[in-house]
Order: structure tokens, then sequence, then C-alpha cells
């Protein structure tokens, strides 16, 4: 697909990686109307520095900040620490961040996001969710009523989320993990820089920085 040249004073995309999720993240900016072209992707590396990734070049941080000083920021990088971490520089250099949802997700009016939120295609959220800043929720996901999600959070795809689950911040969902519904008076809680291993099914809280695996999800070791 050939991409098109920004206009003068249109909007425009940067995005925060150039690996995998990076690329997808490039795509999913291309489905979103009010997005912009992605004009650059962004690299630590210096010697990525001038390549060229399905068709967008790549810059240092404050490289592309000069070339692209209007441009708004999407963060393309899985790692919730890591994530944090690359926000607080892209902020420090300058960028805002844009919030990208596929016109693909399914949702009701009373979904709450913060900044910089990435909500791929294929996802069906509720209602009542409120979803912080910079998550990150990967293919096909279904989030139930009365879900808090904390700022940095990742849901790898195909994560279902039931009712009442509040998730800290920076935590991890691998890859088909299914967690069960609180309560009204108790919601079950997954504590700050947890992870849920893939496919594992969790019954009861996860304590902070605690890792659970299996079904039921325990904690590993």
């Amino acid at each position: 697909m050939r991409r098109e040249e920004p206009t003068v004073g249109s909007p425009s995309l940067v995005v925060y990686g150039a690996g995998g999720f990076a690329r997808e993240v490039a795509w999913l900016a291309e489905s979103c109307p009010d997005a912009g072209p992605v004009v650059a992707m962004i690299d630590d590396d210096p010697e990525r520095h001038g390549s060229v990734v399905n068709g967008v070049p790549v810059f240092g941080l404050d490289a592309a900040r000069a070339a692209f000083p209007a441009a708004r920021m999407a963060i393309g990088i899985g790692s919730p620490q890591h994530r944090e971490t690359m926000a607080a520089r892209a902020a420090e250099a300058g960028f805002a961040f844009a919030t990208l949802v596929h016109p693909r997700v399914e949702c009701s009016r009373w979904i709450e996001l913060g900044e910089g939120v990435v909500i791929c295609a294929g996802n069906i959220l509720t209602t009542n969710i409120r979803i912080g800043r910079q998550v990150q929720i990967n293919l096909a996901c279904t989030i139930g009523h009365d879900v808090v999600i904390g700022d940095f959070v990742t849901l790898a795809p195909g994560v279902n989320l039931s009712g009442r689950v509040h998730i800290g911040a920076r935590a991890y969902i691998g890859t088909n993990a299914s967690i069960i519904n609180g309560e009204p008076d108790r919601p079950l809680v997954i504590g700050d820089d947890a992870v849920v291993g893939a496919a594992a099914c969790v019954t009861r809280d996860v304590p902070p920085g605690t890792t659970v695996v299996g079904v039921p999800a325990k904690s590993r070791g």
C-alpha cells in the first residue's frame, strides 16, 4: 500500500519503537482516521537510525522531535515498565500522546480512556470501564463491566477479563489468560507489577509483583 505524504498542517504520528508491536501500532494507526500518517519510528539504538521499517524512517527521540515538532506519539513497546520509562522520556522531549482505538473495537459509551491508550482490532469492551494512561490492549480481548485497568498495563492477545476486575499499574496479562469476576463489594484485584502467564485462569487476587501461572493460577516457584 502506498504511503501518503502529510500535507502542511495535517496531523501526523510517530511511534516509539521499531520492533514487532511497533509495526503493529503503525498499521493500526492507518485505520484510525484521526491519527494522521505515521512519519517516523523511534529507536534508542543509534545503529538503527536512518534505517526504514515498513516504509517508515527510524530516528532517535530528539531527532524525531526536531523533524516533526507537531507530531503526536504512540508507544509500541509491550513491556509495561519499559513503556513507562519511554513515556516519561517522550513527554520530557515535548511529545503529546495519541489515543488509538481501532474501528473494529466494540464498546459502549461508558468507557473512560487515559492518554496514550492503544486498543487493537477485535476487542469488546462492555460498560462502566476505566482504563488508565498508556494501556495497551492487544488483539481480540474481552473486558467486562466495572473493570478498572491501571496505568501502563499490557493485555496480550486473547485476554478475557470478567466483570469487577481491578488491575494495578504496570501489570502484564499474558496471551489467552482469563480472570474470573469479582463481587459487587469486592473486586478481584491484580496488584501492581504482577504478571499473569499465558493461558492462566485467575480465580483469586494476585499480590503486587507476583507471577502466577496455570489453571487455576498459582504463584510460580
